[in-house]
């Protein structure tokens, strides 16, 4: 299972070799993965007062939140990937840059936070170190303050031998569920509103973009949990109707 070090060892070496945009061929490009990925499912939280983005890399999603925000904060485990995004946006003065240990938001101010978000970063780390973020986060955000990570559901796959059923092909965390993600934030006080379930490079959900916010649980409330078989054919395909009526689960919050 990739432990904080590991993860620090991988993104301190790794080539980056087009700026984190590698990362994005799944999608069709970065700007194809912003425009039919992620904003269908984080417009209704922007613009914000204040966005707190963890583990930006190499800051290829950070170009689209700066915009939309008067004070953003990146937090990321790696100096080089704070460096890079220094660099890339050294002519914005609106950012805030912080190297962290990989679990700990204190230079963050308690009840600061709009809106916090994680993409493609977070599906690596175990989850002590979202649990961590979560207890964080229930005092970080202000009230009514919502939050959007994508992070591992590979945990989900594990049979009575404690053993994954499935081959963990692109390094999940191997702790980590979307059902360990409610319970987590049920046991700090934040609500979980959505969880999306969807496929990378399989027909398993080995990941999960989970929505929540910081309110009261509630007793009768729960999240709307969906299963999308078809995320990257709707992002490849740009199917617009298809993306608009899944996620109006985010919209409607």
């Amino acid at each position: 299972m990739p432990s904080v070090d590991d993860n620090l060892n991988q993104w301190s070496n790794h080539e980056w070799s087009s700026g984190g945009d590698e990362w994005s061929v799944g999608y069709g490009g970065t700007e194809s993965m912003w425009t039919w990925a992620i904003r269908p499912r984080i417009g209704a939280f922007l613009p914000a007062a204040h966005v707190l983005e963890i583990a930006p890399g190499f800051g290829r999603i950070t170009q689209y939140l700066a915009p939309s925000t008067p004070r953003l904060t990146v937090v990321d485990l790696t100096q080089r990937c704070i460096d890079a995004c220094k660099e890339r946006f050294k002519e914005l003065d609106h950012i805030e840059y912080h190297v962290n240990d990989g679990r700990s938001l204190a230079m963050v101010p308690d009840d600061s936070v709009d809106f916090v978000f994680s993409w493609d970063s977070l599906i690596h780390v175990e989850e002590d170190v979202i649990k961590s973020y979560l207890e964080q986060l229930a005092t970080k955000l202000v009230p009514g303050g919502t939050g959007i990570l994508h992070h591992s559901n590979m945990d989900a796959y594990r049979g009575a031998d404690g053993e994954l059923t499935v081959e963990n092909v692109h390094w999940r965390a191997a702790s980590m569920s979307a059902a360990k993600f409610r319970g987590f934030c049920r046991d700090v006080g934040l609500r979980c509103l959505v969880q999306e379930l969807v496929p990378w490079g399989g027909p398993e959900f080995t990941d999960c973009i989970s929505v929540f916010r910081r309110e009261s649980p509630g007793l009768l409330r729960r999240p709307h949990v969906i299963e999308n078989h078809d995320f990257f054919a709707q992002v490849q395909q740009h199917r617009a109707a298809d993306i608009r009526a899944l996620t109006r689960a985010y919209r409607e919050l």
